[in-house]
């Protein structure tokens, strides 16, 4: 059994999702682990990891508005320390969680045909996020 870890440093424009599947496949391919399990892990508050529709651009416009919808900006949160996005973002994050665990199978993330993984930034402006990365497997 081997294993081996990163920190994978991805700029966002802002809010958004951020494909970052070809990152991760190229990392993983250097590592030449073949069989085992990827783990993911956002190390923000106000971000987040998904495994979404990699092919339809309009799947992450509408799942964008239904979070928005979820958790809109406003005046009634007690959090607002960073501004009025700042609660929504942290709430955004809990609804679609910080980490994800994938199989890797032949070398490669074991993702359906239309799957992709997104970093999603629930901020307005543009971040440096850090993704964890670890896989065990032979």
């Amino acid at each position: 059994m081997r294993q081996a870890s990163t920190i994978l440093s991805i700029d966002t424009p802002g809010r958004g999702f951020t494909d970052i599947t070809r990152a991760m496949a190229e990392w993983l391919a250097g590592v030449g682990i073949e069989e085992g399990l990827v783990t993911l892990l956002c190390r923000h508050t106000s971000a987040s990891l998904l495994i979404q529709e990699n092919a339809a651009r309009e799947v992450r416009v509408d799942l964008a508005n239904w979070l928005d919808r979820l958790a809109p900006e406003g005046g009634h949160y007690v959090h607002d320390d960073e501004g009025p996005d700042d609660m929504p973002a942290h709430l955004k994050t809990v609804l679609t969680g910080v980490n994800l665990q994938i199989p890797v199978i032949d070398g490669q993330m074991a993702l359906g045909t239309w799957q992709g993984i997104y970093l999603a930034e629930h901020r307005k402006r543009p971040h440096r996020r850090e993704i964890a990365v670890h896989v065990m497997g032979d």
